[in-house]
């Protein structure tokens, strides 16, 4: 049997349990079990199926074995914000309720009249959005005052999982960063900001650095499924994950998914007045250094579309469709609330150009191009942003993820920015937890040593444009 480690890799609408093992300096990969996942409605909430994803977990783990594996660690990362309650038995006491649901909205305007939104951004780190975790909480409590009485433990998606497969309670930092109270120079819990909102700090543990062996699979499990396996914690951020595979620290990331994630790795936050404006954060990284980023709405836009055109069109075959079109020049503001959770995400963009004074877009393709170009628009800007702010210039851009095969967008990005574009490696996510799964058992021994290796293992493409001339190398 091959030994390897499982990376459970859990998407807003995938999941996926990917065995990695090391061959010749390589890393390989090989995608055990796949499987959906979303939103659906329950008790008046936008909410993700935990049970279900949990399933699919054990599913992958059964089946790794099946495949001729022999699992020696195991690390789960998922998206962020989202949580769930325990009372002091343990048990669940609160759905999971989705970060696109509207139980939040107008929250974060109440929590501004209580909190001062400069000192915020100083002691968190953490830019403005709506479902951060702090608001969520907020809204819960004011909505279920009775199970907030009874909760007594905080889990994040990640930490809950784990839960389910060691029994012990932890809540990771990079995960717990992207919550808005935790403290970004102490990585502590911050306890004037829970004491202002009225959320009991002893709801939460004090964070477990990325790198960790949390436990072994809990008896029951183990006899259900046949075997153990060493429980170890990436980050658990699933763009902290991501960045861990980003092939050169000296390059601006985009990790290109649903949501887009652009930015730098730091090693101190950066909490200045200026950044607060243009609305970057500084979440954990898995070295215990700073993702210096912004959120970009990204690819769920099109997945949107897609879905709203009843599944006609590939993601390729828009692409495809947005080099047909000969030109659509409207452009929208990405991050603008409205494109959140919107009834209808073509109704939505549609009005913001009529609003706007721009072509309304109504082919697939004009609808294509425009969310493309305007996440480029997007894109550029936080690059400029990023420049003035760090006060260094880059000389090129790497874009992670599945949205890296998206050759339109990068050729656009590499016009609009005049900056060497790279792609991949696109399994960004499920590498980079391999990765801190293998800095944990000592099979990689540095972080110099796991970029030599992403670059030895994964095809990384060049976009490149000189002056007036498109060269574009791959």
């Amino acid at each position: 049997m091959q030994k390897c480690n499982l990376a459970v890799d859990i998407g807003a609408s995938s999941g996926r349990v990917i065995a990695g093992y090391l061959a010749n300096g390589k890393l390989k990969l090989d995608e055990i079990h796949r499987f959906d996942n979303g939103m659906e409605m329950k008790n008046g909430h936008l909410c993700w199926d935990i049970d279900g994803l949990y399933q699919e977990l054990v599913i992958g783990l059964r089946k790794s074995v099946q495949k001729n594996y022999q699992p020696t660690t195991i690390g789960i990362d998922t998206w962020a914000v989202d949580f769930v309650l325990l009372d002091k038995e343990k048990n669940r006491i609160t759905d999971f309720v989705a970060y696109r649901d509207h139980r939040t909205d107008g929250v974060m305007d109440d929590i501004l009249k209580i909190l001062d939104r400069r000192k915020l951004y100083q002691q968190t780190g953490i830019q403005f959005q709506p479902f951060n975790t702090i608001y969520q909480l907020y809204a819960f409590k004011k909505e279920n005052p009775e199970l907030m009485e009874k909760a007594k433990h905080f889990l994040m998606i990640p930490d809950y999982l784990n839960y389910l497969l060691t029994g012990t309670l932890s809540n990771e930092y990079t995960n717990a960063t992207s919550t808005q109270l935790l403290s970004a120079n102490s990585k502590t819990w911050n306890q004037s900001i829970a004491e202002a909102l009225d959320i009991p700090l002893e709801l939460f543990l004090e964070p477990k650095m990325p790198m960790q062996t949390l436990g072994y699979l809990k008896p029951e499990l183990q006899k259900d499924i046949g075997f153990d396996v060493k429980v170890v914690l990436p980050g658990t951020h699933d763009t902290a994950s991501a960045v861990v595979a980003v092939p050169n620290d000296e390059s601006i990331y985009i990790s290109s998914g649903t949501w887009s994630l652009i930015g730098v790795e730091h090693d101190t936050p950066i909490t200045s007045e200026q950044a607060m404006r243009y609305n970057f954060t500084n979440e954990g990284g898995v070295y215990e250094n700073i993702r210096f980023l912004k959120n970009i709405m990204g690819m769920w836009m099109i997945q949107e579309v897609k879905k709203e055109l009843k599944d006609q069109y590939s993601f390729q075959e828009f692409v495809d469709l947005a080099y047909q079109l000969k030109a659509f020049d409207s452009i929208v503001d990405v991050n603008d609330e409205r494109f959140l959770s919107p009834k209808s995400m073509i109704h939505s963009i549609q009005t913001f150009c009529q609003e706007t004074n721009q072509a309304i877009p109504h082919s697939p393709a004009e609808l294509a191009v425009c969310i493309f170009n305007s996440l480029v628009k997007s894109y550029q800007q936080a690059v400029k942003e990023i420049e003035e702010m760090t006060g260094k210039k880059y000389a090129s851009i790497n874009i992670i993820g599945g949205g890296s095969k998206n050759q339109y967008m990068n050729e656009q990005l590499a016009k609009a920015t005049g900056k060497a574009v790279y792609t991949g490696p696109t399994e960004a996510t499920a590498i980079g937890n391999l990765i801190a799964q293998m800095h944990t058992t000592g099979e990689i021994d540095s972080r110099e040593t796991s970029k030599l290796m992403i670059n030895r293992s994964f095809e990384i493409q060049k976009y490149l444009i000189r002056g007036e001339k498109n060269e574009y190398q791959r």
